[in-house]
């Protein structure tokens, strides 16, 4: 690269800097305080020896424990489970955080045109590339520290917090190359979240087919490498080596594969549309369910392992933490009988806050149709603006709903495959549609946003939801006030099979979710379209 290509990139990382000081601390806040969390709660856990005893002899020998959460080293200790169940979270937060900054200062600006305005000043054709992966480099630096932060000032020894939060922050180093690397690839953001989700999931299973199978196939994902320091056990820092050299190679990738392409476009071109389309794009509610298919295909995939890995994990609950009181108390229960039930209530509940998530997604997308301009032919045909955002909706209510089901459904399978009883299947299924009014209410408050203030719809519905999860993860560690607890919606729900239906609080979400999407649809059609 030279001097005359790099021309303003530190002007744009200043710009960059500032266009995400508010979204880059609340990711490392994120970060600190899960684990924080999770060191709490495993040294008032598994504070005895036998406590750990018992928990090195269920999840260090049970595959789905091992694939969900990597190698079973340094179960000794509290550390060591501290950061056996924490380690995957982590990294994939700090994926997350480095795809969504990349692309957000790389393709996602190619898209709005931005990048075009600015390449018209004196910047270098590599300045925004660079710009963006070296915020991204320093994102995940931060979210480094800031864990091994959360994990020193709650009690844990300061070198494996220091190689912990390093090993973290390496993999989103990588994966801030392999976003790069994409966004030369595709020319449309949604195109870049795809390639690096495909990437994170094939290294996930990588490392979880290596870990269970002890072949050494972990050596081939970027996760395994993450996971092979071993953090307060054997404190390995050479295997860090190999992040660094994959982030250096993947990132000289993708500045050659920049020079390849055109500005706004990948190096992967779309195929050409077909000559007619069928006949179920004739309609509006056909193409919203064209455009949201792929995403939710997607999610489905997701939820159903998520789902079949708590199944399987609830057979260890029992073993694992039936002797500890604290975990009755956590729980919330003074019966170990009704501890896999209690598991089972706050795993569905896990599920519903991830849906959560799909239908803030999916009914934002409405939002960028109408910014990118796709949605203004649209309406001027004879399709009514009730029509094309009730199609929208649609779509991420029903496919929330099948979410949840599918989520249920594949927790009840585990569940009864591990134990015989076929009818946890229907039980825990229904148990998760117990949370459709719930994420309804989510998305209504979405639609709402869309419809009344749009420019403000996208970051204000993703706060809300960010607030939705430190709440439903924290509330009950942090011992917050019930109040605080209960502004989450998913809280007014009944956590079955741990507690009984209970219809009230179901028909209350259930009409307020039907008002915010009325006030949605409302102020929509009265208002008028903008694109930016």
């Amino acid at each position: 690269m030279s001097g005359a290509t790099l021309a303003g990139t530190t002007e744009l990382l200043r710009f960059a800097v500032r266009r995400d000081r508010l979204r880059l601390p609340i990711w490392l806040l994120a970060g600190g305080a899960l684990m924080a969390t999770q060191s709490t709660s495993n040294q008032t856990f598994y504070r005895t020896p036998e406590a750990l005893a018992a928990y090195r002899a269920s999840a260090g020998s049970n595959a789905a424990s091992i694939a969900f959460s990597g190698p079973p080293v340094g179960l000794d200790t509290v550390a060591g489970t501290v950061a056996f169940e924490i380690s995957t979270s982590l990294v994939v937060l700090t994926v997350l955080m480095a795809m969504f900054t990349t692309t957000r200062h790389t393709r996602a600006d190619e898209e709005a045109g931005r990048t075009e305005l600015v390449r018209s000043a004196q910047v270098g054709r590599h300045a925004p590339l660079v710009a963006a992966t070296v915020l991204a480099a320093l994102a995940c630096a931060g979210m480094g520290v800031a864990i091994a932060a959360g994990a020193a000032l709650t009690g844990l020894p300061v070198q494996g917090s220091v190689l912990l939060g390093s090993a973290t922050a390496s993999v989103g180093l990588v994966f801030t190359g392999v976003t790069a690397v994409c966004v030369q690839l595709t020319g449309v953001t949604r195109g870049v979240y795809g390639l690096v989700g495909g990437v994170l999931g094939v290294s996930l299973v990588v490392r979880a087919i290596g870990d269970i199978t002890g072949s050494g196939l972990s050596w081939g994902s970027p996760v395994g490498w993450a996971q092979a320091t071993h953090p307060w056990s054997a404190d390995r820092w050479w295997p860090l080596l190999l992040p660094l050299a994959g982030t250096s190679v993947l990132v000289l990738a993708a500045r050659r594969l920049l020079d390849r392409r055109d500005l706004g476009a990948g190096l992967l071109q779309p195929r050409p549309g077909a000559a007619t389309a069928p006949r179920q794009l004739s309609s509006a509610l056909g193409l919203a369910w064209r455009l949201h298919r792929g995403a939710l295909a997607a999610w489905a995939v997701g939820i159903s392992l998520l789902g079949l890995v708590y199944g399987g994990l609830a057979e260890s609950v029992e073993t694992l933490i039936g002797d500890n009181p604290d975990a009755q108390v956590f729980f919330q229960t003074s019966s170990t009988t009704d501890l896999v039930d209690a598991y089972l209530g706050v795993t569905l509940q896990m599920t519903a806050l991830m849906v959560a998530g799909y239908a803030v997604s999916a009914t934002i997308r409405a939002r960028s149709e109408e910014t990118s301009g796709r949605a203004e032919p649209v309406l001027a045909t004879g399709v009514s603006r009730l029509r094309w955002l009730g199609s929208h909706l649609t779509v991420a209510l029903l496919g929330a709903t099948a979410l949840l089901g599918l989520g249920g459904l594949a927790t009840g399978v585990s569940r009864a495959v591990a134990t015989g009883d076929a009818g946890a299947v229907l039980r825990l299924a229904g148990a998760a549609l117990g949370y459709t009014p719930a994420v309804w209410v989510v998305a209504g408050l979405a639609a709402a946003l869309v419809g009344a203030v749009p420019s403000a719809a996208a970051p204000t519905a993703w706060t809300v939801f960010g607030l939705l999860l430190v709440i439903t993860l924290f509330a009950e560690s942090f011992d917050w006030p019930g109040w605080v607890g209960g502004l989450s919606p998913l809280a007014r729900t009944p956590t079955v099979p741990a507690e009984e239906w209970a219809a009230p609080p179901l028909l209350v979400l259930g009409g307020l979710a039907g008002a915010l999407l009325a006030l949605g649809l409302g102020a929509f059609r009265r208002r008028d379209l903008t694109t930016a």
